[in-house]
């Protein structure tokens, strides 16, 4: 039981003799922990971006980026890639903003507002990286099938036979790509929920100590 919950319990049994002196205590020891876990919110967000770039390096080699340059699609990729930084930069920016709110934060109601927004921050993050992996991986198939010379020559033998199997080989990839997303965003969310899942759980239980100290 950490400092926090042991000053609660003796608040409840003796608030009859100084109430105000130990609601200050609290609200310190809140504000202080409700910081230190939005300050983690950040670091590990920041820390998730290294490994997923560091990923991003170790498995490019030099052959698949010439081919994916030899695509002529860089007026897809590279604005896609420029996106997905400057949103990223944009919630690192808030993240820290946050931080820097709540641990300056001496009024108890707008710390209240400050810890529902961070976990409001937080929920949007998550969502934001599910669905630009959702849009990454349906244009990097979509890229594949009209320009892999491989994938082409494929579908061009299968259309040569006169049946309706390039349909079928269609809907093979739409079924592969959506089973992708769908382990992928199972990956993820349980990523998301182990970290900061764990830490959005505490803030809210923060949010509620600070709830009865108003409401009491």
């Amino acid at each position: 039981m950490d400092e926090l919950e042991l000053l609660k319990k003796d608040w409840e049994t003796s608030s009859k003799n100084y109430p105000e002196l130990d609601k200050k205590t609290l609200y310190k020891l809140i504000n202080k922990r409700s910081s230190s876990l939005v300050k983690w919110i950040f670091i590990i967000s920041l820390l998730e971006f290294v490994f997923w770039a560091l990923i991003s390096f170790v498995t490019s080699d030099a052959e698949s980026l010439e081919q994916l340059k030899s695509y002529n699609v860089e007026h897809i990729i590279y604005p896609l890639t420029v996106f997905g930084y400057l949103v990223l930069g944009y919630f690192f920016y808030v993240f820290y903003k946050n931080y820097k709110n709540i641990s300056t934060t001496e009024d108890t109601k707008l710390l209240m507002e400050r810890i529902l927004k961070t976990r409001k921050t937080v929920k949007h993050y998550v969502i934001f990286n599910l669905v630009f992996m959702y849009i990454s991986i349906i244009i990097g198939v979509f890229i594949e099938i009209t320009n892999n010379p491989e994938v082409q020559a494929l579908i061009n033998g299968i259309d040569a036979d006169g049946t309706k199997n390039v349909t079928i080989f269609y809907l093979i990839i739409v079924g592969v790509s959506i089973l992708a997303m769908v382990l992928i965003t199972a990956l993820l969310l349980g990523f998301y929920y182990l970290i900061y899942g764990l830490l959005l759980k505490r803030l809210k239980a923060n949010y509620k100590d600070l709830k009865e100290l108003v409401t009491d």
